[in-house]
């Protein structure tokens, strides 16, 4: 167990999300990649049928490096995200688990 938690971004996508992302995408998966180097994002993508949400999974201290992402993301600044949430997700089963629960 480390002192890191694991964080949920939620995003809600615009209806015209699958249009307009192209002109956004290499620069949204750049900064993807930059969180994921380091460990700070550890899975990411968009759900599908029908592609209205994306999920993202954060490791670290706290949600401040989760809302740096938020704050920094061409999808939110460019209005390709309606909304979006952050929640911390309590992580118990798993070799990458948060907490250790013994049962």
């Amino acid at each position: 167990m480390t002192d890191d938690k694991h964080f949920l971004l939620t995003y809600e996508l615009s209806s015209d999300y699958l249009d307009r992302r192209g002109g956004y995408r290499a620069e949204h998966l750049g900064l993807a990649q930059l969180y994921a180097s380091d460990g700070r994002l550890v899975l990411g993508g968009a759900l599908v049928d029908p592609a209205d949400k994306a999920v993202l999974i954060f490791k670290c201290p706290d949600d401040s490096d989760v809302r740096a992402f938020v704050q920094a993301d061409p999808y939110v600044t460019n209005g390709l995200v309606t909304s979006w949430s952050i929640r911390e997700w309590m992580t118990v089963v798993g070799d990458e688990a948060a907490w250790s629960v013994i049962v």
